[in-house]
C-alpha cells in the first residue's frame, strides 16, 4: 500500500491547507472525584487534560438527527436531539478517545462564529483505516439545556 499512500499524500496536504483551517481543542475529562474547597464550600473537579490543540475542521455529518425520546412534560427527562458531526485533524494529531470533548477555539472566517461556544463529545476513538489522509473522529454535539443553558 506504500504506492497508494504516496498517491494520497497530496490529498492530505490539500485538506490541511483548504479544509482544516480552524483551530480545535480536544480535552479529556480528568478522572477522580471532586474535592471540597473549604474556602468556597464548593466541590471542585480536577482539571481536564489537553489532548490536542491545532488545525482541524468540524463537519456536520448529514442531516440533523431526530429526537431520541418522545417529548412530554410528564416524563422525568428532557428530549435529546442528535447532532452528529465529524472532526478532521492531521494524522500527526493524537488519537481522541471516547468521551473526549472538542471545541473550536478559533475560526478562520469571522462569519463562521456559530462554531464558537459549542462542545462536541467524541463518540468513539478516532477512526482507523488501512489508508488514511486525515484523522476522522465521530462526534455528537453536547446539547444545551432549555433556554440555552449548558
Amino acid at each position: 500500500m506504500a504506492g497508494l499512500d504516496d498517491v494520497l499524500a497530496p490529498v492530505g496536504v490539500w485538506l490541511q491547507a483548504n479544509l482544516m483551517v480552524d483551530i480545535v481543542r480536544i480535552t479529556r475529562p480528568a478522572a477522580g472525584d471532586p474535592v471540597l474547597n473549604p474556602d468556597t464550600g464548593l466541590l471542585e473537579y480536577p482539571d481536564t487534560d489537553l489532548v490536542y490543540e491545532g488545525l482541524g475542521a468540524v463537519i456536520a455529518a448529514g442531516a440533523p438527527g431526530g429526537i431520541s425520546s418522545l417529548p412530554s412534560a410528564t416524563l422525568p427527562w428532557a428530549e435529546e436531539t442528535m447532532s452528529p458531526a465529524r472532526l478532521f485533524t492531521p494524522l500527526t494529531a493524537p488519537l481522541a478517545a471516547r468521551d473526549d470533548l472538542v471545541e473550536v477555539v478559533t475560526v478562520h472566517n469571522p462569519a463562521n462564529a456559530a462554531l464558537l461556544g459549542r462542545t462536541w463529545f467524541c463518540q468513539d476513538p478516532s477512526r482507523a483505516s488501512t489508508v488514511e489522509v486525515v484523522r476522522v473522529t465521530p462526534m455528537d454535539m453536547k446539547q444545551a439545556g432549555r433556554g440555552g443553558t449548558p
